[in-house]
């Protein structure tokens, strides 16, 4: 059996009456330090974003609202993937290309992520990236 292109990570959570509190922490929970936060809201329907590899950062996309899709391409494999509850991550390592497609209405995508922004991590053409991943 082929390995995923990405790994989801369950990030606990505490509940109480008074709501769910879920923590993501560098180490215990997440096999990176966290250099940056970004997120995504308000996308139009029919937008894809991403669109991209990474030569070296790691990142763990959630869906903190609603639901996307995240397609992920290793250079020979191709991967679709839901993600619709909030404490469900997914990680992305290196030399992985994604594109997060099919976001319903109101969703919000957080992306926890190894590094700081560097233009020169980004691959951001896919024959490019299909060179290089197969290198």
């Amino acid at each position: 059996m082929t390995e995923p292109l990405a790994k989801f990570i369950e990030l606990p959570v505490i509940s109480d009456p008074r709501g769910n509190l879920c923590v993501a922490e560098a180490g215990p929970h997440l096999p990176f330090d966290i250099r940056r936060v970004y997120f995504l809201y308000d996308v139009p329907s029919g937008s894809v974003r991403a669109g991209h590899a990474h030569r070296e950062l790691n990142q763990l996309v959630l869906a903190l609202s609603g639901s996307f899709d995240v397609r992920l391409h290793d250079g020979e494999r191709e991967e679709v993937v839901t993600l619709n509850r909030p404490n469900r991550g997914l990680h992305m390592g290196p030399m992985v290309w994604r594109e997060i497609e099919n976001f319903s209405s109101g969703s919000v995508c957080l992306v926890l992520a190894s590094h700081l922004y560097d233009e020169a991590d980004y691959i951001r053409d896919f024959d490019t990236f299909l060179e290089t991943a197969r290198r």
